[in-house]
């Protein structure tokens, strides 16, 4: 006998309470269980107010916080920029996905640390340099995958390996070098596999098997010698291979 699929109950408002059914309901502008404002569920209110968006305005003052937060989306912004200061996060993280980019210097400070996220995540390029400093990694390691490249070596000693690992992955080859003597192993592989020849050379000494496999893979042939009888056989295949001038199974 097969399972019983136990269905969640769809939140029901009562119409008796809305001041808006006489407008709403008689024209099929809600629905209810599933277009209602006064619902306390985020996917009617979200449902009416795509189909209402002139209600959105006068949400934007509701004490319920997903209604305002909601009412952002369909508001106009000049109605919505107040709300960057509203006692809750949710309600300020839809106006950092609200605002235009180059507006969001103010809640680049807040309290939130998703909100500030947000705000890495749109913030104009050329300002984001105001924010590698910021107290949480997470908002760090937004701010490094898209810092432009010119910026980007400020932040190869940032505390947090995620964000320096995002620094490997993004500097260009020529500045990667910076990063050969990381705390990090897992830094310093991610570097050896993009690094120029002649600086991934200077870790085929590394302590750390992998930093040696992805540095024989880059450094000149000439270089590989030492590691021909290295203790880990992935980086003797490797050297043998490209010693021969035949490709290892990674470039295969």
């Amino acid at each position: 006998m097969p399972a019983l699929k136990l269905l969640k109950e769809v939140p029901k408002a009562d119409c008796a309470t809305c001041p808006h059914r006489d407008v709403t309901l008689p024209v099929g502008r809600c629905v209810p269980g599933d277009v209602c404002l006064i619902a306390h569920s985020g996917r009617q209110i979200d449902r009416f107010l795509r189909r209402n968006p002139d209600y959105a305005e006068a949400c934007l003052t509701d004490a319920f916080w997903e209604r305002r937060a909601i009412a952002i989306r369909y508001a106009s912004l000049a109605a919505v920029r107040p709300l960057a200061k509203d006692a809750d996060e949710a309600v300020r993280r839809a106006v950092a996905m609200r605002l235009p980019a180059d507006e969001l210097i103010g809640l680049m400070n807040d309290s939130d640390r998703e909100v500030r996220i947000t705000v890495a995540a749109r913030m104009p390029t050329g300002k984001l340099s105001l924010m590698m400093g910021d107290p949480d990694y997470m908002v760090r390691l937004q701010v490094a995958s898209r810092m432009p490249h010119g910026s980007l070596p400020r932040m190869a000693h940032d505390p947090d390996r995620e964000v320096r690992k995002e620094v490997a992955r993004r500097l260009p080859a020529f500045a990667l070098a910076r990063l050969a003597a990381d705390e990090d192993a897992e830094v310093r592989r991610i570097a050896a596999g993009r690094m120029l020849p002649e600086d991934a050379a200077g870790l085929l000494a590394d302590d750390d098997w992998l930093v040696r496999l992805e540095a024989a893979r880059r450094a000149a042939p000439e270089t590989l010698s030492a590691l021909v009888d290295d203790p880990e056989p992935e980086v003797r295949a490797v050297v043998l291979a490209r010693l021969n001038g035949t490709p290892d199974r990674e470039e295969a």
